[in-house]
């Protein structure tokens, strides 16, 4: 073997693949993005802040991740990328030196009833494995111990052709053992439906008896029922045979003619659960939700006991432990359990499984067990799990790209966070956080601040550099940046109290705590410590509690601030009242759409496996407007002008003069009040930041009649400027005779309240209790718990 000995002593020219050191983007224009160039260094943190509204996630996740994604999916045959998603091409002038990006936003999880933490994450797949070769008794393959197979089974004919007019029949039989609960169908639960919630029994069929959202009198739903003919329309329900009772409730899809149509009718019940009750709660309508919550009560299935597996996968274990017992584990100790197992024939899988579980516990979501439904994950926890898969990655030179991955977090629980993001820029990787935190801030190679505002008002870079440039800097993230609330001087005193006794929901631990009423209120404690099962689980819910919890609002492009918040409608009587028209023609969706863009305002061509092209309509010039509908008048504007009109403009234009809508000022007040104050009315809600959607949701909700407000993590998505305003909001609620208790982490609204309850100490099985109650100097003072701890340090104590 031989080796060089000479040495260049010369200093060689740099090689050309190290010129591209950089993500350079120039004339970014997506969203409210007003040409945008920056240029971000590779291998390196960088976070970028800003206003709630400013540009942030248009620049990263829309502009950067966004053509990474198109582009990869361009290296795909024309046939694989037509069962892809299509995607845009960015609007932006150059984008230069993109590496393949993985996003982890912030969306929910699926919220199907059998997506678990563990389907969601391959845990269970790997844990029905390793059940398929070790346990005892064995049942069967893999699927034998999965809640989403149905155990099927099957025999018949085939005939086959022979030749010459010779057929032979060959008999075959196929089944597949699964191991999903007959009883729930794999959901865990069962339903009740309460009958007289659905039609009221003393009125007939003619006499339009249901309670039921959509069956109306002169609606086909109800006219099958009615015309079938196997009732008598003119007879109350309550009179009906136990045959024609049976055949109303539960009778099997049967074809049925109406006036020459062929139609299908089928009883009310198995309707109703293929419906209302096959769909996920919170993706439904609020009047259906309504009518649910009212009508169906969820049981533990009592032949699976809340397992979702049937009897045959419950009876194989491994040792003592069968799969549905290693499930409802926390995680912590599942991963204890699977240290303990020595298999050789299964050491590969065991130690994949390991380091998933590890993960986990490192992430910070030990207390989570793998049967938890995925729907019920707050948005930080759905997040961190989708982290799982990335962190023993050993893929280099990526681009990792995070919207705000301390939502949900604990200050205590923060600088791990950090310590994961540092670690995937260390390994080589380019990471690109979205933050408003401090702390996250501070860990930053490089910071981009955009702004100045929200809206129209941003969109533009106002600082680029190092996190000691920032502070300096004059900007809205640089003024606020070592922004730190002060504990009040005195506290206000509570009107009353709120009494919970025994609260045992999830990780609780017969909790007996009395939350005090007329006052500020904050629950906290490290994530998983038992916050929202007190809040949302313990709290009684009679009428005057206003619950905003962290569900995302969904919204189409068709959806905006104003149809959202209910404001179009007075908006439209208004128009109407003035022209002496029909208020349909103030809407978009209805009569008065433009007919050539349908009210879009924009007109799609479809490309096939290219991304659909929108172009402004033509005729209504993006409006959404019929011409004749535009010719209408209020106040001097018509519809599309008053729909441009932000906020701000809109509550001074409704307020007085021609134009004065009480209605309309009262909504459009609420939206000042959360600071959406520079939002145009008719944004579409796909357009709308993360804390944009909260606080119009707050915006809405303030408008319920309660006496308690409960808000969970009302600071999502908030920049620190945000903040103060939101702690002047609670305070103007709090005064005008409200209870506000707020779930939160954030230190500001901690050191701002007048009353703390902290959980923990710990997180799952270390946590579920109240370790402290109290105002927020007696917390700082004592400094007996991590909160406290966190706090002093925060204001400085």
């Amino acid at each position: 073997m031989s080796r060089a000995t000479g040495t260049d002593t010369g200093s060689p020219e740099p090689h050309a693949a190290d010129s591209h050191d950089l993500i350079r983007v120039h004339g970014a224009r997506e969203n409210n993005l007003k040409d945008v160039s920056i240029e971000i260094p590779k291998r390196r943190l960088t976070v970028f802040t800003g206003v709630s509204g400013s540009g942030k996630s248009s620049l990263v996740f829309d502009t950067i991740a966004a053509e990474s994604q198109r582009l990869i999916n361009e290296t795909y045959s024309a046939f694989l990328q037509g069962f892809m998603p299509n995607l845009a091409r960015p609007e932006v002038d150059v984008l230069d030196g993109l590496t393949t990006a993985i996003t982890v936003d912030q969306q929910r999880m699926g919220s199907d009833p059998r997506s678990t933490v563990g389907t969601a994450t391959d845990a269970n797949a790997m844990l029905r494995i390793l059940f398929s070769r070790l346990g005892t008794p064995h049942i069967g393959p893999p699927a034998a111990y999965s809640f989403n197979v149905a155990s099927v089974s099957a025999t018949g004919g085939f005939t086959v052709d022979r030749g010459a007019e010779k057929t032979k029949t060959e008999k075959v039989s196929f089944s597949r053992t699964g191991g999903m609960c007959t009883h729930c169908e794999g959901r865990g639960t069962v339903s009740d439906i309460d009958l007289t919630q659905l039609y009221d029994d003393s009125k007939s069929l003619s006499e339009d008896p249901f309670t039921i959202p959509t069956y109306t009198g002169d609606g086909w739903v109800v006219r099958v029922i009615s015309e079938s003919g196997f009732f008598d329309k003119g007879k109350p329900i309550a009179k009906y045979t136990k045959k024609e009772r049976h055949d109303f409730l539960y009778r099997e899809p049967t074809k049925v003619k109406i006036n020459g149509v062929n139609l299908t009718y089928e009883g009310l019940i198995p309707k109703l659960q293929k419906t209302f009750l096959s769909k996920d709660r919170e993706s439904m309508q609020p009047h259906i939700r309504a009518f649910v919550d009212r009508a169906v009560t969820f049981a533990e299935c009592p032949e699976c006991d809340g397992t979702r597996l049937s009897e045959q996968a419950r009876s194989s274990k491994i040792g003592k432990v069968g799969i549905a017992d290693a499930c409802a584990m926390e995680i912590r100790d599942l991963a204890g359990w699977v240290r303990g197992l020595t298999e050789p024939p299964v050491a590969p899988l065991l130690t994949k499984l390991q380091h998933t579980l590890d993960s986990f516990v490192e992430i910070g979501l030990g207390y989570l067990s793998l049967d938890r439904a995925s729907g019920t994950l707050s948005g930080g926890e759905a997040q961190r799990t989708k982290m799982i898969r990335h962190l023993g990655s050993s893929l280099t030179d990526v681009t990792y790209v995070f919207d705000e991955p301390t939502i949900g977090l604990h200050p205590h629980d923060i600088q791990r966070m950090n310590n994961l993001l540092l670690r995937l820029r260390d390994k080589g990787n380019t990471v690109l956080v979205v933050e408003h935190k401090p702390e996250t801030i501070a860990i930053a190679d490089h910071v981009v601040d955009l702004g100045p505002g929200a809206g129209t008002a941003g969109g533009t870079v106002c600082f680029e550099g190092t996190v000691e440039g920032l502070r300096a800097s004059d900007g809205v993230t640089g003024r606020h940046l070592d922004d730190r609330a002060t504990l009040k001087e005195t506290v206000r005193k509570a009107t009353g109290q709120l009494e919970i006794r025994g609260a045992g929901a999830n990780n609780l631990r017969d909790v007996d705590v009395d939350i005090p009423l007329g006052v500020l209120c904050v629950i906290t404690g490290v994530a998983g410590s038992g916050k929202s099962s007190l809040v949302h689980s313990s709290i009684p819910a009679p009428e005057g509690v206003v619950s905003v919890d962290q569900t995302p609002i969904r919204g189409s492009r068709r959806s905006n601030p104003a149809t959202y918040t209910g404001l179009l409608d007075p908006i439209r009587k208004a128009f109407a009242k003035a022209n002496g028209v029909k208020p349909a023609l103030f809407s978009a969706n209805s009569e008065g759409a433009c007919p050539t863009c349908n009210g879009a305002g924009v007109i799609y061509t479809d490309l096939a496996i290219m991304q659909s092209v929108a172009t402004t309509c033509e005729d209504c010039e993006g409006k959404r407007f019929s011409a004749s509908v535009l010719e209408y008048h209020l106040g001097g504007r018509d519809i599309s002008e008053v729909l441009a009109m932000p906020v701000t403009e809109a509550e001074e234009f409704f307020g007085s003069g021609e134009a004065r809508t009480p209605a309309a000022h009262r909504i459009l007040q609420r939206l000042t009040d959360v600071g959406l104050g520079y939002l145009p009315l008719g944004q579409p809600l796909t357009t709308l930041s993360g804390g944009e959607r909260q606080r119009l949701k707050l915006a809405v909700h303030m408008a319920d009649k309660g006496g308690v407000y409960v808000l969970d993590e009302p600071t999502t998505g908030l920049h620190l400027a945000d903040v103060e305003q939101l702690l002047g909001l609670l305070d103007r609620l709090v005064d005008s005779g409200k209870s506000v208790i707020v779930v939160e982490h954030h230190q500001a609204v901690m050191a701002h309240a007048d009353w703390i309850v902290d959980l923990g100490p710990g997180a799952g099985h270390d946590g579920g209790r109240v370790v402290f109650e109290g105002t927020p100097a007696d917390l700082v003072a004592a400094r007996s718990t991590l909160t406290g701890e966190h706090l002093a340090a925060y204001v400085g104590s």
